[in-house]
Order: C-alpha cells, then sequence, then structure tokens
C-alpha cells in the first residue's frame, strides 16, 4: 500500500504548503479539515493526490477515520479561535485537540507524528539574544494564543516520553506566498505595504523577530518527519531582525516603499494595545496587538538559532529579504494590495 500522511489544518498558511511540497514529490495526502471551512488555499492540488477529510480535532473518532491508511501524521490544527476575550475558548481547543489528535494516532499505531508548535514558546528575552531548544519558557502570563501552544507541545512532549513516535517542530514568524488570509503577521506586512496612504503605522522602539519563509519550513517538516529524532524539538528559523532595521532596512528594500519612520515608546505602545483591545472586543475583531503582546513579545527580542535543525537535519532557510519579496509579490498578484499602492511597488 503507497504510504500515505494526514494532515491536520491542512487548508491554513503552512497546511496548505506543507500539502503542495508533499504533493510535488509524488505523495498521496489527506487534507483533514472541518466542514465548511473555506478551501481556497487548496485550490489547484493534482486529482488523485489529495483525499479531502472533514473533521474536527476535538472529535476523536473523525481524526481516526481520517487516519485509515496512514502511517504518517502531520498536525498543525491548533483550535480555531487564535484570539477571544474569553481565555477558555483559545487554550482548550489547542491543548485538548492535540490530546484528541495523538490519542486517535495511537489506535491507528501510526509510524511518525509531527506536531507543529511555534518557537514564541520558548519565550523572549530583553536583549538581542538567540534562543535554542534549551530555552525555558518565561512568560507565564502571556497572551493565551501562547500559552495553549506552550501547553499543547507539552502534551505532544509527554506522550513521547510515553512511547508515542512525536516530533516537535517550532517555526517562527512565518511569510511569503500563499497567506490567503491572511495570517496575522501577514496583516502586519499589509498594512505596512499601505502605510503611505493611511499614515497610521507604528513600530516600538526595540525589540526583534526571526523571519522565515514558509516554503523553508515545509520542507523543514518533511525532514524531520523523515530524520528527527523521537521526542526531540527543531526550531525551524529563518534569519534574526531587529524591528527598526525590519522596518526602514529590509522592507523598504523589499518593496520600493520609504521607509516608515514613525516610532512609539513601549508605554505608549502599551495604551495604543488597549485602545486596539476594546475596540476588538466592541467589534467583535481580533486587535492588532495587545498589552500582552506589547509586554512579552513586541518590545522584546524573540531571536532563535535553527543550528539543531541545520545540523541533524540538513534544514536550510533564504533570507528574510527574499522571503518578504516574495510575500509581497503574491499579495500583488492577487489582489490584496490597493491600486494607490501598487505603482510605488518595485516587486516584480
Amino acid at each position: 500500500m503507497t504510504a500515505r500522511a494526514l494532515i491536520t489544518g491542512a487548508n491554513g498558511f503552512l497546511g496548505s504548503r506543507l500539502i503542495r511540497h508533499l504533493v510535488m514529490r509524488g505523495e498521496r495526502v489527506k487534507a483533514f479539515v472541518r466542514a465548511g471551512s473555506n478551501l481556497s488555499a487548496l485550490r489547484g492540488l493534482p486529482e488523485g493526490q489529495v483525499e479531502l477529510c472533514m473533521g474536527d480535532i476535538l472529535s476523536e473518532h473523525t481524526v481516526y477515520r481520517a487516519l485509515a491508511g496512514c502511517n504518517r501524521l502531520y498536525h498543525l490544527a491548533a483550535g480555531y479561535t487564535p484570539w477571544h476575550s474569553d481565555p477558555r475558548r483559545v487554550l482548550e481547543p489547542a491543548v485538548l485537540g492535540t490530546r484528541v489528535v495523538l490519542e486517535a494516532a495511537r489506535h491507528r499505531d501510526v509510524d511518525k507524528i509531527l506536531v507543529t508548535s511555534s518557537a514564541a514558546t520558548l519565550g523572549s528575552t530583553a536583549h538581542a539574544e538567540p534562543m535554542d531548544e534549551g530555552h525555558d519558557f518565561n512568560l507565564p502570563r502571556a497572551e493565551p494564543a501562547l500559552i495553549a501552544k506552550h501547553r499543547a507541545e507539552r502534551v505532544a512532549l509527554e506522550q513521547a516520553h510515553l512511547g508515542a513516535p512525536v516530533v516537535v517542530v517550532k517555526p517562527t514568524v512565518v511569510a511569503g506566498p500563499g497567506d490567503w488570509r491572511p495570517t496575522p503577521s501577514g496583516s502586519v506586512l499589509l498594512r505596512y505595504l499601505h502605510w503611505p496612504t493611511s499614515r497610521r503605522l507604528r513600530i516600538p522602539v526595540t525589540g526583534g523577530f526571526n523571519i522565515v519563509d514558509v516554503d523553508d519550513v515545509a520542507a523543514g517538516m518533511e525532514l524531520a518527519m523523515a530524520k528527527g529524532r523521537v521526542g526531540e524539538r527543531y526550531i525551524l528559523g529563518g534569519e534574526n531582525l531587529d524591528i527598526r532595521d525590519l522596518v526602514q532596512g529590509v522592507l523598504p528594500e523589499a518593496t520600493g516603499l520609504s521607509p516608515a519612520l514613525s516610532t512609539v515608546s513601549p508605554a505608549r505602545m502599551f495604551w495604543i494595545s488597549r485602545v486596539l483591545e476594546a475596540r476588538a472586543r466592541f467589534r467583535g475583531t481580533r486587535p492588532m496587538a495587545t498589552a500582552r503582546m506589547v509586554r512579552d513579545q513586541l518590545c522584546r527580542y524573540m531571536w532563535v538559532s535553527s543550528a539543531k535543525a541545520e545540523r541533524e537535519l540538513g534544514y536550510t532557510h533564504r533570507c528574510a529579504l527574499e522571503t518578504l519579496a516574495r510575500g509581497v509579490r503574491w499579495y500583488k498578484e492577487q489582489g490584496y494590495v490597493q491600486a494607490a499602492v501598487l505603482q510605488s511597488l518595485t516587486v516584480g
């Protein structure tokens, strides 16, 4: 029987790109999505290589049914509420969903399981010091979505300790083509593209991130599935950038837009986030930033080292400039960029 893999969260940014990678190598896969989900990211895939499976990661029997005939599992789904005024609506689906999926895989005797966590579960630092897999999570009062990722990862590692064939990968801030929703980081990039017309972009005076290309992460996940050691965690990162270098240097070079020079202090950023949270609660939307995000992430450093994945898996990544240019080009081609900005962009 031809080996097959099940991908949960298959219609998401990373899940859909992973499926394309697997299909390009001639693999047959099953795409696990909720009924009624937007399947835009899965358009154009070759018939006969991708089987759509409807289900819910909180319903073990639907996962168990989808795993029929599969010997590998890529678990990317993390619940359905990245932000909510009620933290339980964020925590429970991610943590319980991971436990349910792994239990279904145990009953199916799956050969190997790759659980996708986040490098954000390493925490953050006050200075520009790259963290590795040994860094202890130091944000116990962080945003519920981050706490949920941390706890879900612990569930995966606990199951690995009990004998489950689980490997964990930890991507950083993912960018690049195919972000159709778009993701929170993609929304920030689009906000940057439109700042010359809105004049409302503000950046903190300190802090930094690691930006990785979505296709580099997908390739890294394939490597981790093939070579990753059970019970181990692997950071799949890209380039570490200071926030000011990113917004005033890399992004202008990638887009041709003049640098955004408006900076704000952490204290002012904090109060702006409070306003954004209040507005989000009133409108029932997701805020661009929250007070906890400002305190724990936006004004601190989330730099990492992917040395372990490079050494053990053969993982490689491209530079942030290329990654962001690829993302901007895709947004432009898909009609996400306003006409007033198009003439200023230099990407092809």
